[in-house]
């Protein structure tokens, strides 16, 4: 399982990289592309390139994170057998429920029905 929460961590990180890499590139529309002169250590063109592969590599490490978590998703899930604890479905006849229902308390002997709940 820490393998599971470990790989995770990294998933996030990746894309959290994969995400802020393809916001740093410059779009047709201008973006949040970064501006470089080319005097500076990189030119546009080399940044550009730079961006270019590390979004490559972030995409395929993120892809392939994704198919070894669900691997090991499934792996420790499989084994699992179904939980019916809880089940709520209508017992049947063969039930182990009475098959009669109790008997209602008799009624006082002097014919008013009231008389005997008003005793208890």
């Amino acid at each position: 399982m820490s393998l599971f929460i470990f790989l995770t961590v990294i998933q996030a990180i990746v894309a959290a990289g994969l995400v802020g890499v393809v916001l740093m590139q410059r779009s047709e529309g201008g973006g949040l592309g970064i501006g470089g002169s080319p005097g500076g250590l990189m030119s546009a063109r080399g940044a550009a390139d730079f961006l270019t592969r590390a979004t490559s590599v972030l995409a395929t490490l993120f892809v392939i994170l994704s198919i070894a978590l669900a691997a090991i998703a499934v792996e420790t899930t499989g084994a699992r057998t179904i939980d019916t604890s809880l089940d709520r479905s209508v017992p049947t006849a063969d039930s182990s429920a009475p098959a009669s229902a109790p008997a209602p308390a008799a009624a006082p002997a002097d014919g008013d029905p009231l008389a005997g709940a008003a005793q208890e």
